[in-house]
Formats: C-alpha cells, sequence, structure tokens
C-alpha cells in the first residue's frame, strides 16, 4: 500500500511503498476510510516533541472497516464499521477495571505494538506508527483500539470523535465534570478546544468564554456555542473578570502553551479548576502564582484524552451526533487526498481550518 513515511523531523513526509504484515493474536486490520488530521502529530514533524522512533506513520484519530482479525478477536469481526481509538487497553489492569482505562498500565511502547514489532515495514526497515498510525489506508491495531459503531453513521464524521471530539468534549464532561450553569473559559480553539467548547454547550455552562490569537477560530467557537470571545493578546484574566465578575469556575487549556495556562491560571475564581490538555514542547517550564494553589484552593489538573471510556462514550457521541445535538460536520473545514498530506500540515501549521481530514480511496 501506498502510506506516508516520516524520515525524520522537519522534513516532509514521502508517499512510498510499505508492506503491512496481517494481523498478529489479539489483533485488528482496518481498512481506514478517513483520519483527521491532529496537532499531535504536528509536534512529531516540527520536532517540538522529541523521542518519536523513526521511519514512522503518523495519524491518531480515524474511522474505516474491518477487513481481518487475528485469533483470539472477540469484539469485532469482518465488514465491521470502526472508530479508531489511540489508547490500547488490557482491560485488566487496576485503571482498566477502575474505569480509567486511558490510564492503561500495559500499553505498548510508543511507535510499537503490543508485543514489542510493528506490522508496517519499507524495504525490510520496521516503520513505526504513532498511535495507530491513521495515515496509513489499511492498519493493523489491537482489538481494543476497534470500537465498532452503528452502521449508518458516516465514517468521514466519525473519524473525529476517536481523538479531537473525545478529548475536548470529555475535558469538559468527563475530567471536570462541569456542572449546569457553570462558567468555563477554553483557551485555544483548535480542533481539541472547539470540541471542549461544544463540551461546555452540552452542559449548559454560561458564560463560555473561547479565547485564541486568530479571528477565525474565535468565530468557529462562536459557531460551535460560545458566548463570548476573547482575543489572547490582550489582558485575558482581566477581560474574563470583566465578564464574569470575579474569574470563571473553569478553564479548559487546549493549546500547548506556558502563557496560555498561566493566563488560563489567573482567569478562574477562587476555588476554580484549570484542566491542561494542551502537549507541551519539550523544555517548557509554567510559572503561575503558585500561592493561589493554597491560598485560594485552586486546581490545575490533567486531562488525558479526555478521561475517555473510548468503549462506551464513542456510541454515546454518536447518539449526540445523529440526534443533532453534536456538531461534527461543522468542524470539517477542508478534506483533501493521501498526496496531499503535507499541505494539509501546512495548514495545520497556519491555523487555517477548523479541523481538517484525509479521505481515502475505498
Amino acid at each position: 500500500m501506498l502510506a506516508p513515511v516520516l524520515h525524520a523531523p522537519r522534513t516532509d513526509m514521502r508517499v512510498l511503498e510499505v508492506e503491512l504484515d496481517p494481523p498478529k493474536a489479539g489483533e485488528v486490520s482496518v481498512r481506514m476510510t478517513a483520519s483527521g488530521v491532529c496537532h499531535s502529530c504536528l509536534h512529531v514533524l516540527d520536532g517540538s516533541v522529541g523521542g518519536a522512533p523513526m521511519p514512522m506513520v503518523l495519524g491518531d484519530e480515524g474511522a474505516g472497516v474491518v477487513t481481518a482479525v487475528g485469533p483470539g478477536v472477540t469484539a469485532v469481526k469482518p465488514d465491521d464499521h470502526v472508530i479508531i481509538s489511540w489508547a490500547p487497553t488490557c482491560g485488566r489492569c487496576r485503571y482498566c477495571i477502575g474505569g480509567r482505562p486511558v490510564l492503561c498500565a500495559n500499553q505498548p511502547p510508543f511507535g510499537y505494538l503490543g508485543d514489542g514489532t510493528t506490522r508496517m515495514h519499507l524495504d525490510g526497515t520496521d516503520v513505526h506508527n504513532y498511535g495507530p498510525g491513521t495515515y496509513a489506508p489499511e492498519i493493523v491495531v489491537p482489538e481494543s483500539c476497534a470500537i465498532v459503531i452503528r452502521d449508518d453513521m458516516p465514517l468521514d464524521v466519525a473519524a473525529l470523535i476517536g481523538c479531537s471530539v473525545m478529548t475536548g468534549i470529555g475535558a469538559v464532561t468527563r475530567t471536570a465534570k462541569v456542572p449546569v450553569g457553570a462558567s468555563i473559559a477554553i483557551f485555544g480553539c483548535g480542533g481539541i478546544g472547539l470540541n471542549a467548547v461544544q463540551g461546555a454547550s452540552l452542559s449548559s455552562a454560561y458564560p463560555i468564554i473561547a479565547v485564541d490569537l486568530a479571528d477565525n477560530k474565535l468565530e468557529y467557537a462562536r459557531a460551535m456555542g460560545a458566548s463570548h470571545v476573547v482575543r489572547a493578546d490582550g489582558d485575558v484574566p482581566a477581560e474574563v473578570r470583566r465578564i464574569t465578575g470575579d474569574g470563571v469556575e473553569y478553564a479548559i487549556v487546549a493549546v500547548g502553551s506556558p502563557r496560555a495556562v498561566e493566563a488560563a491560571w489567573e482567569s478562574v475564581a477562587p476555588g476554580g479548576t484549570v484542566v491542561m490538555l494542551g502537549v507541551m514542547s519539550d523544555g517548557d517550564v509554567i510559572n503561575p502564582r503558585w500561592n493561589r494553589l493554597m491560598g485560594q484552593e485552586v486546581r490545575l489538573i490533567g486531562s488525558r484524552y479526555g478521561s475517555a471510556r473510548p468503549a462506551t462514550d464513542f456510541a454515546e457521541l454518536i447518539e449526540l451526533y445523529m440526534a443533532g445535538r453534536l456538531k461534527i460536520d461543522e468542524l470539517i473545514t477542508a478534506r483533501y487526498e493521501l498526496a496531499q498530506i503535507n499541505e494539509a500540515h501546512r495548514a495545520l501549521a497556519a491555523g487555517e481550518n477548523a479541523r481538517s481530514i484525509i479521505v481515502f480511496d475505498t
């Protein structure tokens, strides 16, 4: 198959002929319909996050159709429609049993499948996968990463549920557990931040304040349910207090920026909670006023994958979409073919789209 292969940071991916092994025990092969273009992959491309084994196929959200299953697979079968989850789970460790599967203690090493090997190869060399590697037209993933969905859900739309929709909405509804009527600010209105805005709207929060540097992102946020927008190049905490009185009860930081974390910290009211979603670059340091931690009981917590339980949460998000309560079509502002993979990431880095997808020939 032809797949985009990254050989080193700060270089273009090259679409090359890659061999794909069949699934082994406990694994599933999936023919991809579409993959989201995710900012997490951009961090590997631009070198801001190191440690990724090369060569590598990127991509951590997508949807497709099961083509084959390995020995012992019982949860999925060929021709099932599935959303790909990037977080493998064992189902046995204390985190999985305790309802926090995204913290599974038995996840494979970065770039590998569970047995410590890869299924993609290029001229005899192993090709690693960023999470599931959804930029390839066919992938092999653990059974736990292929979440079966209803057949009438459009797969190109479903692709975004596997990361950006789940992560953004889950940060609000599952990690922060924002109650009805609570005030909230979302810092960073890329794909995940826009879904955090949606999560706030679904939670009936008010006001919902979107913060970003880009005017187009703020307009996207209004369309997703933001009641107020604030440009990030001004005194954001002062503007948030002007809107709310003493600050918001919750702040979601959906961008990997120390300055954004510090602004969010100053924007929450006493007793407020800051939820960190964004991926920081290697070496980044935050310097908030830590005396607020004790003196005003302000909390800083992390959110991995929106504290997701993919096996059940994906189906719930689909039902919201099918009922017209969840906007996903509106998030997709650009579609690319596989040959345009580098252009898709240039546009992502430039902030031109709300969310874009790679659509495969199926």
